[in-house]
């Protein structure tokens, strides 16, 4: 892997506080004055960039924050929206207008297949979706007309990686923007470094951490960032999905602690899988052998950082899987809840829940099982005794499920 060092980044970032304080000043202020009346005037006509004018088009925390996971990125710029579809949203209506054409993986989260397949399609921006590690399928997909390709650095739900300098060159090829959502996989991967052009993270989940906030966020050039700024034309500024001073302010001192986060829920999600393979259980973990990209993984990611922390196992039925997520939660594993990111286990039926958006056929096609259940492993100190009441839970299951 390259030498850029995400964990650097975060390091050396220092905001000082109005006073001095170790933490920046949150500017409370929905509008921000001008000294001079022919400044705003320029503003609004596009000739003067970097001023606040109005809570919908910057603050002072919102650009902190922005610029702090920009550097993490390795990008220019960044720009923090209300929601992760907040993110996905905007930079979809940024780089396609009317006629245009997105190829996107078809293995992505369900409301970013939901907006490109059953939202954009009104205003005349059609997606195919496909296989994106049949790097032939990807370039037959390819139109006059495509703008995008689109894909998930470590896919929703079912955690296939994507082989980002190879997509790279296809976009760079074919005059393409390739927009990676890389929520999955903060720190383990930098996916501009490896090529890409623009990167979306819901904040929501890792980098957030504390399942207190809906947040997202876009990093990529400057030129990019002021295109969706702009005051006339810029599909964040205009469509309006502002996240709170004060929530960008809580993200920010959370995104300290990332690398050490992310370090121990791949740690605890390697032993977690490892115990659940040894079960004779389907597992889906990117860190095992038998994944199909494991070794694009390490070859790409930052492996100092480890796997991950999800993984996806098949209890085979429905009612299987439903049985032992209703028993870990008894047992306080975790929560039975959707997202990811948290301190605490997270774990959903993700064809019933994330990706019900995705028609079942669809779902059947990716191997989307009905027996499939998603765990987002959290920061537990003892993962041993987290993984003795995961296993008292399956034995509480009468035929355990088996691969």
């Amino acid at each position: 892997m390259n030498q850029f060092d995400p964990a650097r980044s975060i390091q050396d970032l220092q905001y000082f506080g109005e006073y001095g304080g170790v933490n920046p000043s949150i500017e409370d202020s929905s509008t921000f004055t001008f000294l001079a009346a022919n400044k705003m005037e320029e503003v609004f006509d596009g000739k003067e960039q970097g001023c606040y004018l109005y809570g919908r088009h910057w603050n002072p925390m919102n650009h902190y924050l922005a610029t702090a996971i920009a550097k993490m990125e390795g990008c220019e710029a960044g720009i923090v929206t209300a929601s992760g579809m907040g993110a996905v949203s905007v930079t979809l209506m940024q780089l396609c207008q009317s006629g245009d054409h997105i190829v996107s993986n078809r293995m992505i989260y369900g409301g970013s297949y939901a907006l490109m397949k059953n939202f954009l399609p009104k205003y005349h921006v059609t997606t195919s979706f496909v296989d994106i590690t049949d790097l032939a399928a990807v370039e037959a997909a390819i139109t006059p007309n495509t703008k995008v390709l689109y894909t998930e650095c470590m896919s929703n739900p079912l955690l296939q990686i994507s082989n980002i300098p190879a997509l790279a060159a296809l976009a760079k090829k074919y005059n393409l923007k390739l927009v990676v959502d890389n929520t999955f996989t903060p720190i383990l991967f930098s996916p501009v470094i490896l090529g890409a052009d623009i990167v979306i993270h819901s904040l929501t989940k890792f980098i957030n951490g504390t399942s207190d906030t809906i947040a997202g966020v876009v990093v990529g050039t400057q030129e990019f960032i002021h295109s969706l700024m702009d005051v006339n034309s810029g599909a964040s500024m205009l469509l309006g999905p502002v996240m709170d001073s004060l929530r960008s302010a809580s993200v920010l001192k959370n995104l300290h602690s990332l690398p050490v986060r992310m370090k121990q829920h791949s740690k605890n999600a390697t032993f977690i899988a490892q115990k659940f393979a040894e079960k004779g259980i389907r597992t889906i973990y990117p860190g095992h052998e038998s994944h199909p990209e494991h070794e694009l993984y390490k070859r790409d990611a930052h492996m100092g950082y480890g796997y991950g922390g999800m993984i996806v196992i098949d209890m085979v039925t429905k009612e299987k899987s439903y049985q032992l997520m209703e028993a870990m939660q008894y047992a306080n594993v975790g929560y039975l809840a959707v997202s990811l990111g948290f301190y605490k286990t997270l774990f959903s039926s993700p064809g019933r829940s994330t990706s019900s958006e995705i028609p079942e056929e669809e779902r059947d096609a990716m191997g989307m099982t009905e027996g499939l259940v998603r765990i987002s492993v959290g920061l537990d100190m003892d993962i041993e005794e987290t993984w003795n009441r995961i296993e008292g839970c399956l034995a509480k299951i009468e035929e355990p499920a088996m691969a």
